[in-house]
């Protein structure tokens, strides 16, 4: 059996994976990475994920944006050809791919081998009866949707996001199970391309994860384009292909009728053939154990991405990946530490939140000031039609005077994902919340709402004290 050593050896081609891989090839060390096929590489993100996902949307935005235009008098007829739309995210796919395939990857100093990777010892894989050797060893496979199962799942018609983006045929009624952001991202999307979508959910809401005043706000502009929500209830059993009995919490039923269901109720790790105990990498509860460092029990092998079992974002993977690099070669360890990460859901208006929530906050006994925003005098709101939108952050305690800086906080707006960016580099840097006081806005940019939120927060902090000492300074120097 050939033998090969590598000094770092990646199994997994995602976004982590890559951003690992990539980076020590240019800097000149014999990298190898595995990857299951060629199609394979550039991982969920690209092949199931984020990428396909929103392109379906963009498509969707202009079919939805095509109906409302009749009310300005514009008419349009016709159905959404799904064929066309699938082939607009095939194309869209195969644009990034040119950059994420075996042959680019070998170009840019990186070894490819394809196939399933099983540790036969500490420090050892086999691919294809391959021997590899690698002074460190970064696993990075990722996660798959975890799957419904009911009886008579097998009966129907089942998308989950691995099958839903080569659909053939828009199906009439749209089951879609789960609530949480891929859920609500497809029943959006294939809504707006001509399916009557009903959403159920096991809890009382929708995004669990964020926060749900604004998560309710999405909820009624989702129900205001037609929608359906059932809270508080499972699918007990589907009774025939297009037919299922619906379950709630208070023991009633309902019968519920379909063409098609999508699936979105959570990921689980794709641990694979790994054969991990070989590598004496341990695992519990269905997770690798790691500690701060995304270190295995096997000190020179490390998770990084979805399989580390830690928030399941591309760009948790690569900043996973920034870590490893990071230690590898500085004395100075980072560890893994999420409180500036920032995440959002592409439906639209987008939910965008970043940074610590108030739980985090109160359990932390850290001290705040919890400020809204909403949008219905601001300009640029009033004008694009989203009066509804709003904004909460969190502040740290201090006066008018001091440093305040920006802990966490979510916004929902069409857009909220780029709108908030700022107020994420003011949280990651630590910036004052001045940064964003001060800064001049052309008229009328969407981000201007920053600055409002900011200024009303100031004008809070007048206290009359505050303010016979300004009235005093004014007496003196003006």
């Amino acid at each position: 059996m050939t033998n090969k050593i590598y000094d770092i050896i990646v199994i997994g081609s995602g976004s982590g994976g890559l951003t690992v891989g990539l980076f020590m090839a240019k800097a000149g060390f014999k990298v190898l990475m595995v990857s299951k096929t060629d199609k394979d590489i550039g991982g969920d993100c690209l092949n199931d994920g984020c990428v396909p996902s929103k392109a379906l949307i963009h498509v969707s935005r202009i079919a939805h944006d095509a109906k409302i235009a009749a009310n300005f008098g514009l008419s349009v007829s016709g159905k959404v050809d799904i064929k066309k739309a699938v082939n607009y995210v095939y194309d869209r796919q195969e644009i990034i791919r040119e950059h994420e395939n075996a042959g680019w990857l070998q170009e840019q100093g990186v070894d490819v081998a394809l196939g399933n990777a099983i540790f036969i010892g500490k420090s050892e894989i086999e691919v294809n009866e391959i021997k590899y050797t690698g002074k460190k060893i970064v696993i990075a496979t990722g996660s798959r949707p975890k799957k419904l199962k009911v009886p008579g799942v097998e009966k129907v018609t089942y998308y989950d996001n691995e099958s839903i983006f080569h659909i053939n045929d828009l199906p009439e009624k749209l089951l879609v199970i789960g609530a949480g952001p891929i859920g609500i991202e497809i029943a959006q999307a294939m809504n707006r391309l001509g399916s009557k979508v009903t959403v159920i959910q096991h809890g009382n809401r929708i995004l669990a994860h964020d926060d749900e005043t604004l998560a309710d706000i999405l909820l009624e502009q989702m129900r205001k384009e037609g929608i359906e929500f059932i809270f508080n209830a499972d699918v007990d059993h589907f009774i025939s292909p297009g037919k299922a009995s619906v379950k709630f919490k208070d023991g009633k039923s309902e019968i519920l009728y379909f063409d098609a269901v999508f699936v979105g109720i959570g990921r689980e790790l794709d641990f694979g053939a790994l054969q991990l105990d070989k590598a004496g990498i341990a695992v519990e509860d269905n997770r690798i154990v790691k500690d701060k460092y995304l270190r295995t029990t096997n000190k020179n092998i490390f998770v990084c991405g979805d399989i580390a079992g830690d928030l399941m974002f591309s760009h948790a993977a690569e900043f996973h990946g920034r870590i490893l690099l990071n230690n590898f070669f500085s004395p100075l360890k980072k560890e893994l530490n999420n409180d500036h990460l920032s995440w959002v859901t592409f439906t639209d208006p987008e939910l965008a939140s970043f940074g610590l929530n108030e739980k985090q906050l109160n359990e932390r006994n850290i001290s705040y000031k919890k400020i809204e925003q909403n949008f219905k005098e601001d300009d640029r709101a009033v004008v694009d039609n989203y009066q509804y939108a709003k904004t909460i952050l969190f502040i740290s305690e201090g006066g008018i005077f001091n440093k305040e800086r920006i802990l966490g906080g979510t916004m929902l707006a069409p857009h909220a994902g780029e709108i908030i960016q700022e107020l994420i580099l003011a949280n990651t840097s630590k910036l004052s919340v001045n940064s964003i006081f001060n800064k001049i806005y052309p008229y009328p940019v969407a981000s201007r709402i920053n600055q409002q939120i900011i200024a009303k927060h100031k004008e809070g902090s007048l206290t009359n004290t505050i303010k016979k000492l300004l009235n005093t300074a004014y007496k003196i120097f003006s």
